[in-house]
């Protein structure tokens, strides 16, 4: 399989059924796909058992290590009931491989979209998420990487520059800007030096489905190292008092829970700096997916990069104001 080329070219319906087949889950034809870019994932219907969620990794992404060791902490975050969903073990396994394929299947798990601008919602979330922390400082990832600024930051700048991405009537403005920007987070970083702990390491919204019972966490497949404070600030949004707002009563839940090291705010339009950088490197590392220009026709465009300078900008701008308050 050209991995360069067309990554999931073969992952036709018969053979996500043949894969599932072969592990004894055996589907009855139907088949829903989720909304996934990075894998594919698909709700699978089943005769006389409950759907099942069927996710084909991404291959060449993660090594057969880093998905286990991914899979072990969601497993460990059930032990401690923390309502993540895990892998289902099939066979004593719960990664398998079908035709250069590697996939896991999970139960499906119901939900909505939480409400984050209801109170209760958000000081919920910030207690699970402090006792998923918890669990997650117990012990390192050996095998996962970390969030640093030179994996989301210095090596996303290289792959745009050195695959040309950026326009070249805007290069030396984006260059520019997007130097500045890094600077900027380095300082961040080297001036507040945090613990790093084991993360979901993309916990927003979307990430968590909610019931009557409260949240589950799903979608792991982000997991890594980091600051504490990356698993908070994507659930916050609006003006800066708004988000204020929304912080003080994450983290008044969180505190219930778990200390929290407030220096570690100054840290959050840093983060934010570092995954906008990230964003534009990781579409561009998957536009020869053709799942990615259907989706995201907008980029690569003189207008995106355009708005993508005005942005960092914001950003230096935001990094230079005092910290978040809670």
């Amino acid at each position: 399989m050209n991995t360069n080329d067309h990554p999931y070219s073969a992952l036709t319906p018969d053979c996500v059924l043949d894969a599932l087949d072969s592990v004894g889950v055996r589907g009855d034809g139907r088949m829903l796909a989720l909304g996934s870019y990075e894998n594919r994932v698909y709700q699978v219907f089943r005769d006389d058992e409950p759907p099942v969620v069927a996710k084909f990794y991404r291959p060449a992404r993660w090594t057969d290590a880093q998905i286990l060791e991914e899979h072990a902490f969601v497993a460990e975050l059930v032990a401690s009931e923390i309502p993540a969903v895990a892998p289902i073990g099939i066979a004593g396994r719960t990664l398998h491989e079908f035709a250069g394929f590697r996939f896991a299947v999970f139960p499906r798990r119901g939900g909505r979209a939480p409400e984050l601008e209801q109170r209760a919602t958000l000081a919920h979330l910030g207690r699970y998420i402090a006792r998923l922390h918890t669990v997650g400082a117990r012990r390192e990832f050996m095998h996962r990487p970390a969030l640093t600024v030179e994996s989301f930051g210095d090596e996303s700048r290289e792959f745009l520059l050195a695959h040309d991405f950026i326009p070249k009537d805007l290069l030396p403005a984006w260059t520019s800007v997007v130097d500045q920007a890094l600077s900027g987070v380095r300082r961040a970083h080297d001036g507040h030096r945090t613990v790093a702990i084991r993360l979901h390491g993309d916990c927003h919204g979307g990430n968590v489905l909610w019931t009557d019972d409260g949240p589950h966490f799903v979608d792991f497949d982000d997991a890594r190292s980091g600051p504490a404070v990356q698993d908070l600030w994507m659930l916050l949004s609006g003006e800066r008092a708004a988000m204020e707002a929304q912080l003080s009563i994450v983290l008044e839940g969180y505190e219930t829970m778990r200390d929290f090291d407030r220096r570690a705010l100054a840290l959050i339009e840093p983060l934010r700096t570092l995954r906008l950088v990230h964003y534009s490197a990781w579409l561009a590392r998957r536009w020869h997916d053709p799942a990615f220009p259907a989706a995201f026709p907008w980029f690569n465009t003189q207008r995106y990069w355009q708005d993508r300078i005005l942005e960092l900008r914001e950003q230096i701008a935001l990094m230079e104001e005092p910290p978040l308050a809670a």
